[in-house]
């Protein structure tokens, strides 16, 4: 094992145990360099690395601290992985995103408020009959954050956040070159909005599924 990588297992380690919890400040770099049996450069090295992933929080003038470890915060890093995507993989991806957001969609059936359905109505009268791509995406992605939210699940939500990336320009191409795509995807989330109203977990389900579907199925045609 390289020694940076034990340094940052034994950090894990501690922060595992509860040695260390979130927002605790470490030990002096020397002091924790000693305990650990690392080099103060190998520790250095592990610090910057376990900051990149928001483990740690290096903070100049006042030391390092544990970050909350809220999954919304430590998920932040798969969203900077997918943006490395190859074009050919953009269907794994939303593979995965017709595996969860469905479910997702699901849960917030039994959980949305009128209030956020009545919101969710508004931004789509607001968007009019005729929205450009890029107005579409935009609201399609603020629509589908907002359904998922009311899902319950912070680390279900953290996850769809982090995998909308490829998927979003997957929805910009559909929408640039399929003449129905912006009144599909309208009709679909208006759809979506009734079964949620509804309180109809399945249909929402349902609907969630056949949204996500149709775009994964015209992109495998082009690709």
């Amino acid at each position: 094992m390289a020694v940076t990588d034990e340094a940052i297992e034994k950090i894990k380690g501690m922060i595992v145990s509860g040695a260390l919890r979130p927002g605790d400040r470490l030990p002096k770099e020397s002091e924790l360099a000693a305990d650990l049996g690392l080099s103060r450069n190998s520790l250095r090295e592990a610090v910057r690395a376990l900051s990149l992933i928001r483990i740690l929080d290096v903070r100049q003038g006042d030391g390092t601290y544990v970050t909350s470890l809220d999954p919304q915060l430590l998920l932040e890093a798969l969203s900077f992985v997918v943006d490395f995507h190859r074009d050919d993989t953009v269907l794994e991806f939303l593979a995965v995103r017709r595996i969860l957001e469905p479910a997702a969609t699901s849960m917030a059936a039994l959980r949305i408020s009128e209030q956020q359905i009545d919101a969710l109505t508004a931004q789509l009268d607001a968007l009019g009959a005729e929205p450009s791509v890029e107005e579409l995406v935009a609201c399609d992605l603020e629509f589908h954050r907002g359904i998922v939210q009311s899902s319950g699940n912070s680390v279900l939500c953290s996850l769809l956040d982090g995998l909308s990336g490829p998927t979003t320009r997957a929805r910009i191409w559909r929408g640039l070159t399929q003449e129905d795509a912006v009144s599909r995807t309208l009709h679909e989330h208006r759809a979506i909005l009734a079964a949620l109203r509804d309180r109809d977990a399945e249909a929402a389900r349902s609907w969630a599924t056949v949204h996500i579907a149709s775009v994964e199925q015209w992109l495998r045609s082009t690709l």
